[in-house]
């Protein structure tokens, strides 16, 4: 696998609002933190570039909910932003993708002249997966980094329920086996990073 020396790191919803479990459920992948945290150090010492990407939400008791102290990004996050050596862009969306946020996500690469991005951040099936799927039909070549996401259980039709894990790997499947992204572990993105 090859990283791009201006491949974007898009990090995606890390923001201390998923840490109320109360409302969200309970969680997988309880290293996901550290390896985001990871990608961003690795990628601002490279000078790459990296968007912080922020879920203002339009739902009245949602803990991303604009005013809220969920809102905010998690701390890690907070003290690593304006402090690489690339470029770096901050976006806030209402939606799933980071594609239909503002500043718009895809002028500013295109400006940038970059094709390749690594995708890491909050919720797997949710967020991440969104903007992968739309980065992959935009025709970027998208990479994500599963163990630097994480997501929670749900309930669907007829009754479904899936654990967080179970609908984290589903995700992986669709990104990885329907050609939208590749899939890939953090410590496989660090090693192609040159680090």
């Amino acid at each position: 696998m090859e990283i791009a020396e201006n491949a974007a790191l898009v990090v995606v919803d890390v923001q201390k609002g998923f840490e109320e479990l109360d409302f969200w459920g309970s969680r997988n992948n309880p290293g996901a933190d550290d390896n985001i945290a990871a990608l961003i150090d690795v990628w601002q010492e490279t000078g790459r570039p990296v968007v912080f990407v922020r879920h203002d939400s339009s739902k009245p008791g949602s803990p991303l909910r604009l005013g809220y102290e969920g809102n905010d990004f998690k701390e890690y996050v907070e003290q690593r932003r304006g402090k690489g050596a690339g470029p770096e862009l901050s976006i806030t969306k209402t939606v799933n993708s980071a594609f239909l946020g503002t500043p718009d996500l895809g002028a500013w690469l295109k400006a940038e002249g970059i094709a390749q991005i690594v995708i890491a951040g909050i919720q797997t099936n949710m967020c991440v997966e969104t903007t992968a799927r739309m980065g992959g039909n935009l025709g970027y070549d998208v990479v994500v980094a599963y163990d630097a996401t994480y997501t929670f259980g749900l309930e669907g039709p007829f009754g479904w329920r899936r654990s967080a894990e179970e609908i984290a790997q589903a995700s992986a499947v669709s990104l990885h086996g329907g050609g939208f992204a590749r899939v890939v572990t953090t410590e496989e993105v660090v090693g192609a990073a040159g680090v």
